[in-house]
This record gives C-alpha cells, structure tokens and sequence, in this order.
C-alpha cells in the first residue's frame, strides 16, 4: 500500500507539472502575438512616415497544429481539472501495468530444460542438489517444485500434491498481484469523463440561461468542451484494456506452465519410488 500511494504523489506531481508546462507555453505564445502586433503597429507608423512606396508582402500561412501542440489544445479546451483525472488513471494504470509486464518476462524460464535437470538429479538420487536447483532458478515454477521436493521425504504422493497445489495457489496470487488496481482504473477513467460531461452540460446550460438565446455556437461549444473529457475517458480505458488483456493472456501461459510442470514433478519422483503412488 505504501508504494501505491508513493507512485500516486509521484505521478499527482507529474500531472501538476505538464499543466503548468502548458500554462506557460499557453502565456508565451500569447506574448509573442502581442508583441508580433506591437511591432507590427510600429512597422506600419514608420511606413506610413516614409514617402517611398514599398513592396507589399504576402501573409505568411500559419502552420496548422499537429501532434503535441493538438493534444494539448484539446487538454486546455476540456478543462485541466476534469481532464486531469483520466491522465492519472492513465499514467498510473500504465506504471502498473509496465510493472507487471517486466515482473512476468522476468518470471519465465524454460520450463523443459529446468524439468530436465531435476530429472537428472533426482535420477541420481540427489534430492538436495535438486532443491538447489530450484533455490538458484526464479520464477513459479522452481518454487513449486522446491515444495514438492521438500516434502518427498515423508513418502507419500498426497502429500506432494497437496503442498504443490496450496503453494500454486500462493504463486498464483503473487501473479496477479497489482491488477484489481488496473481493472478499477479501466472501469475509473470512462466514469471520471461522464462525469465531467455531465458537469461540462450543467455549465452550457447555465450559460444559456444567463445569455437568455439558444445559439448554436453557444450550444455546440459547450457540448463540445464537455464530450472532450468523455473521449479522454475512454481513450485511457481502451489503452489500459489492452495492457490488462495482455497480462492477463502472459499470467495463463504461466499458470499453464505450472501445471504441466506440476505434473511432471509427480511423474518424477513416482518414476524415481521417491514417494509412493
């Protein structure tokens, strides 16, 4: 829990600084129209001054604006307290997920080779050089094994089964750890953007009342700025779905993994008379 709320301060403190960011850059770009219209002014005195006609020249055409600089318009024009909210679903989801990702790849071994090698120590009667083997191989796979061999020695099949399957299940918990997280703020971000569409809708209509006149343009701006934190919503939540169905597809290639392995645990120290049938 802990580190949950340290990533949360940390990315809250993102968040604050890429909208102060875009303050700034908002503010700039304002002071250089004003003075690219001081200059201008001060341009048209001194020609207006002189008595020599001079060559006119064409506006220069305004770039339009792509990528980024689109990104944060729609960002400023939604509203940055609204539309924060589905950027710290997003960047917390992803941290989560990033995690996990990197958990899981480092988890995965080959499952055949590493049966091998028990194989061939238990074959020998080496029990401990076995466990060994497990102790120094990551994953879940090497612990569940390292249980079974841990209790071989009371001779009993039943009992290897059953220390396999409570600390799968233990495995298995340590797998998924981290995704109620991301499956809440998959289900978190659409709801943060309905919210602040609907709240988005009360402030148009308010406007319209004040104004006393339905105009479209009033109308279609206030819809508009409102459905922004509606699309942003659902941006982060299809973003994050993708993730979690991916984690999830990865933890079942694991899980199945472990069951062969499981059963290939058994086999062997049946095969070996380590613990009866």
């Amino acid at each position: 829990m802990k580190k949950i709320t340290s990533i949360l301060m940390l990315f809250c403190l993102m968040t604050l600084s890429v909208q102060t960011v875009f303050a700034q850059e908002d503010s700039s770009s304002t002071d250089g129209e004003e003075t690219v219209d001081s200059g201008a002014v001060a341009n048209d005195t001194v020609a207006e001054a002189t008595t020599e006609p001079e060559a006119t020249t064409e506006p220069e055409e305004k770039a339009e604006p792509t990528g980024l600089q689109v990104l944060k318009n729609k960002f400023i024009e939604g509203g940055p307290g609204f539309m924060s909210l589905p950027l710290i679903c997003l960047i917390l989801g992803l941290a989560i997920a990033i995690e996990r990702i990197i958990s899981l790849f480092w988890m995965s071994i080959n499952t055949d080779k590493f049966v091998a090698q028990i194989n061939d120590e238990v074959s020998a009667g080496n029990i401990e050089g076995a466990k060994e083997i497990c102790r120094n191989t990551r994953g879940p796979v090497a612990s569940i094994f390292y249980q079974g061999l841990d209790r071989s020695d009371q001779g009993s099949i039943d009992v290897v089964e059953k220390s396999v399957v409570s600390y799968g299940s233990v495995q298995m918990g340590q797998l998924e750890k981290g995704l109620v997280w991301l499956s809440l703020f998959i289900a978190l971000a659409p709801m943060l953007g309905f919210m602040g569409t609907v709240i988005g809708m009360i402030e148009a209509f308010d406007a319209i009342k004040a104004a006393g006149d339905i105009s479209p343009g009033v109308v279609a701006d206030g819809i508009s700025v409102a459905l922004l934190t509606t699309v942003a919503g659902l941006i982060v939540a299809i973003i994050l779905q993708v993730f979690y169905n991916f984690i999830t597809s990865k933890i079942d290639g694991i899980v199945n993994r472990m069951e062969d392995a499981s059963i290939s645990l058994v086999d062997i120290l049946v095969k070996n008379k380590i613990v009866k049938a």
